[in-house]
């Protein structure tokens, strides 16, 4: 299987240059391990996977065997299943920063959930550099295979896989691996035809507002179960809820959040859609084309952007504003469409923020500029507009 080259590897070994460790975060089959193994060839270094027990047992006397390690790269994989080691983490980077080893000791690599991101902040917090290996984006890929991309999806064993069939039959063991061993794994107790249910509701309303009663009604459970069943796949990286733009007070502005299934691989898989015919046909086709360039145009921003939606009263609309970490807005239309206009809203919209960039992403393949300061461009020229701010 050809792997492609990851853009993150550029910036997690810049951090382990100057940070004393990188935690890496990201769902499962992302591409973590082949990552951090490409790493660690490069570096003096040990890996060490926490799914095997023998290296679990290893760490049963932690500092002892970390001591040993001194001055070497380690790369600790499924972090997760022995949380108390980041205690143990925390004093090893202080005593090994006191004998003047500050940068590049560890790299810490976990399936994202609430105990590995609240251990790791507390006890980690101004010691290491964290970072989001996201599937692939159409950057890593190429503009060539847009549509294999949209279809497929970008975790690696998906969009590499020989032919469409195999893709939708590795994405749909992924969802029930997920679902029937991963999320127990955690020590969550979901029913898992419940949770099932849930992602394939999410599915069918794919960029919709999100409505918590609706989705209580749907699953025959409380708004506060909802609520927790969503967390969950949020903070396993599998679903993004897209705040509203809050900071206009003067404005009537929308309330709820939009959600999205961050990869639209898993979304057509829970769909059933296996091929780009079935999915030019599908209903979901606006919002799957829409959660796919937003997640592809979030991944590649410079860390610290803010992304979020622009939705008023009087219908005044922007589909994605990132918000740089220099304070500059960025408007975005997302329209699966060879033509380009933006409706007034957009337009209103755009103004009441100040948006220094006005962008429609479309489906056509040339820049053209509009009204109103709007340039309508492919999604991988926006891409690299964005990736060449980071």
């Amino acid at each position: 299987m050809v792997m492609l080259d990851r853009h993150h590897r550029k910036l997690i070994e810049e951090a382990l240059d100057s940070q004393a460790g990188v935690v890496l975060l990201g769902p499962r089959q992302v591409g973590k391990t082949t990552l951090a193994q490409d790493i660690a060839e490069a570096r003096d270094a040990v890996y060490l996977d926490l799914e095997r027990s023998a290296d679990r047992q290893i760490l049963e006397e932690p500092d002892l065997y970390l001591d040993e390690q001194l001055g070497r790269l380690v790369v600790i994989d499924e972090v997760q299943f022995l949380p108390d080691l980041f205690r143990v983490l925390r004093g090893q980077i202080d005593r090994r920063r006191r004998k003047g080893f500050r940068t590049g000791q560890f790299l810490l690599l976990g399936s994202a959930s609430r105990e590995l991101l609240h251990q790791s902040a507390e006890s980690l917090a101004g010691r290491v550099s964290y970072h989001e290996l996201t599937p692939f984006t159409l950057l890593e890929t190429g503009s060539e295979h847009l549509s294999r991309l949209w279809l497929r999806g970008g975790f690696p064993d998906s969009f590499l896989a020989k032919d469409d069939r195999s893709s939708l039959r590795w994405r749909e063991d992924f969802i029930r691996t997920y679902l029937e061993r991963d999320i127990p794994s955690f020590g969550l107790r979901i029913p898992a035809e419940t949770l099932r249910r849930f992602w394939t509701m999410l599915a069918h309303s794919q960029g919709g507002l999100l409505n918590i009663s609706t989705h209580a009604s749907g699953l025959g459970v409380s708004s506060t179960s909802v609520s927790r069943y969503l967390d969950l796949l949020i903070d396993l990286m599998l679903v993004r809820r897209l705040q509203p733009w809050h900071s206009n007070a003067g404005k009537r502005l929308v309330k709820s959040p939009k959600v999205f299934i961050r990869d639209v691989g898993l979304l057509h898989a829970l769909l059933g859609i296996g091929s780009l015919e079935a999915l030019l046909g599908h209903p979901v086709v606006g919002g799957s084309w829409e959660g796919y360039c937003i997640e592809n145009l979030i991944s590649v921003a410079p860390r610290g952007t803010e992304a979020s939606f622009y939705r008023s009263a009087a219908g005044a609309e922007i589909d994605l504003v990132l918000k740089l970490p220099d304070g500059q807005i960025w408007a975005l239309e997302i329209k699966r469409a060879t033509t380009p206009k933006v409706t007034r809203g957009f337009h209103t919209a755009a103004e009441e923020l100040g948006a220094r960039k006005r962008l429609l992403v479309f489906a056509g393949d040339k820049h053209v500029p509009g009204p109103g300061g709007v340039r309508a461009l492919p999604l991988s020229h926006a891409l690299q507009m964005l990736s060449d701010l980071a």
